[in-house]
């Protein structure tokens, strides 16, 4: 499933990132710019606009709260996401993550994720590199959170 996030929800895109979905986000696209790359794309627009649910030829969600854990939830009911993809996307510019040898990674990343570290990620887009760290863990901790309490 891809999405395109509507201007008012940048967190929201971020977390669909996160847990492996392509969401594309741009900050300030008027809304036929928006319906436009979407259909063009084949990409189901979340949108907290009312006027947006109204355009034909476009699928559309609208999103219920203002809250980003309230909008994963209704997203992970709605549209019975999950979470096996996690973690396979840049968070930053939606491209699909590469793993990387450790040795490319050297002089990148600090020098204790290094010493830590053993499995890195590579966005081939941007070159943001990730790791599994303890805020990777923490992460991970709250997307099971939010899915235990959907169920």
């Amino acid at each position: 499933m891809k999405f395109l996030v509507d201007s008012m929800l940048g967190r929201l895109a971020k977390w669909l990132r996160i847990l492996g979905y392509d969401a594309l986000y741009f900050s300030s696209l008027d809304d036929n710019d928006l319906v436009r790359i979407a259909r063009a794309q084949g990409r189901m627009v979340l949108t907290r606009d009312r006027e947006m649910l109204r355009r034909r030829g476009v699928d559309c969600l609208f999103i219920e709260s203002d809250d980003f854990r309230e909008q994963i939830r209704q997203l992970l009911h709605d549209l019975n996401l999950n979470l096996d993809r996690s973690f396979s996307r840049c968070s930053v510019c939606n491209s699909p993550l590469q793993g990387v040898a450790k040795e490319a990674v050297w002089g990148r990343v600090p020098p204790y994720v290094f010493r830590t570290q053993e499995r890195f990620s590579l966005c081939p887009q941007c070159g943001k590199i990730y790791w599994r760290g303890t805020h990777w863990q923490r992460m991970r901790e709250r997307l099971k959170r939010l899915e235990e309490e959907t169920l």
